[in-house]
């Protein structure tokens, strides 16, 4: 099968000028020459994605991923290297981009929808679509420079998701709007997997390249440093943060945070800031994860069964006031659980030497699929993150029963006989 996108030894060179001449005098004296620096933002990518694949591309900011981006969108030309594409694309790089602000939106859906390549016809069929996904029906004839910045987005963001493209381009569009539109937008995203389209998403959330993405390009300083699936590519990605000395450079704000150490969760989402991971040399590290289950039997468990969870640590120095923190996910990336020891009132002090910590589950009430562990040691106060092993270990939960769903509740129906009248 034919790649959707075939990226060949793709490089881009910018050129940073860091003077300036201002008079006809430096100009002739320099005969119009401006000293630079060249600067390669990207250097000799080569990937290939295959129809109806979601790739996600991650990295820290000014590390190259919107300029892959828009390489593959033909919006900069690669210095080297070349790039095919089969199938009609289209980009929501920066939303609105194009729009004119003393048009009305109405104006600007037909404006920005054949800057896309769509025909006029082809507009007037998919326009009560777009002004509905927008939810802008009472608007749609304003002038666009009285919307808010949110209207703003969705305007933009629905003209792109109806030009039914073979091949989407997403960069960091995914949280526009409130919550509720977040979800309609996710919604399409995942219509479009379905219809078997190929799509490329930038984003900074971790939650995001887990739920949509099959596979995660990691770019580093424009250097493609990990293709893999998106436990394993997040993974790479924070600890070559780690080994830099540069962790405090996590992306993301507060979502990306409580995904690393789980301190939104940990927190009730009452919103307190996320623990950072430590910078430079780590003090503790995760050697090995591995789970006790009830039968040696099996390598799964059932509803309600117990689960341990041993973790078996180096410590290089010694730590004083840790807490230790277990994190679930389920098969689509959702967190399903998060705890630490501070819950119980625990905190530790870890002597230099080996040693093992026991997470112990009484009962697991999931059901059917394959789940995710994550663990991680941190400050007591849930400041720095010592270690972060992601994901440590998994495991699977087979229901013998009918019950469907996530959670195994127990349950139990009643009937009460009303008594008649009289």
């Amino acid at each position: 099968m034919n790649a959707a996108i075939e990226i060949q030894h793709l490089s881009k060179r910018f050129r940073l000028y860091k003077e300036k001449y201002t008079s006809l005098k430096e100009r002739v004296v320099h005969a119009g020459h401006l000293p630079f620096e060249e600067f390669w933002a990207l250097k000799d990518i080569h990937l290939d994605v295959m129809p109806g694949e979601t790739l996600g591309i991650l990295g820290r900011n000014g590390s190259g991923k919107s300029t892959l981006l828009k390489c593959i969108a033909g919006i900069l030309q690669p210095t080297s290297g070349q790039i095919l594409l089969r199938g009609q694309l289209a980009a929501m790089l920066e939303l609105g981009a194009g729009f004119q602000p003393e048009m009305s939106g109405r104006d600007n859906i037909f404006l920005n929808a054949s800057l896309l390549g769509l025909s006029r016809k082809e507009i007037e069929r998919s326009f009560d679509a777009i002004v509905a996904f927008a939810e802008l029906e009472q608007f749609i004839d304003n002038q666009v420079r009285f919307y808010s910045s949110g209207m703003y987005v969705r305007l933009g963001f629905a003209v792109a998701v109806n030009v039914n493209p073979d091949i989407l381009l997403v960069d960091e569009v995914l949280a526009v709007g409130d919550e509720r539109f977040q979800a309609k937008c996710l919604e399409r995203i995942h219509q479009f997997q379905e219809e078997g389209r190929t799509i490329v998403v930038v984003s900074h959330a971790a939650d995001v390249m887990r739920s949509i993405c099959s596979r995660v390009a990691v770019i580093d300083a424009g250097e493609l440093i990990s293709l893999a699936p998106p436990g394993e590519a997040i993974r790479a990605f924070r600890d070559r943060l780690i080994e830099t000395g540069e962790a405090g450079a996590l992306p993301g704000g507060e979502d990306e945070a409580a995904v690393v150490a789980a301190g939104q969760a940990a927190a009730g989402g009452s919103g307190a800031k996320a623990p950072a991971v430590v910078h430079g040399e780590r003090r503790v590290a995760v050697t090995d994860c591995r789970l006790e289950l009830p039968s040696p039997d099996r390598e799964y468990v059932f509803p309600g069964e117990s689960v341990t969870i041993v973790v078996d640590l180096k410590v290089r120095s010694r730590i004083a006031n840790v807490a230790f923190g277990c994190s679930i996910f389920g098969q689509n990336g959702g967190l399903l659980f998060d705890c630490d020891s501070t819950m119980l009132g625990d905190q530790f002090d870890l002597e230099e030497g080996a040693c093992s910590v026991m997470f112990q589950f009484q009962e697991m009430p999931l059901l059917d699929g394959r789940y995710t562990v994550n663990i991680r040691v941190q400050e007591g106060g849930g400041g720095v993150v010592h270690a972060l092993k992601e994901p440590a270990a998994t495991f699977e939960v087979v229901n013998p029963g009918k019950a469907t769903g996530v959670v195994a509740l127990p349950f139990a129906v009643h009937v009460k006989t009303q008594r008649p009248d009289g």
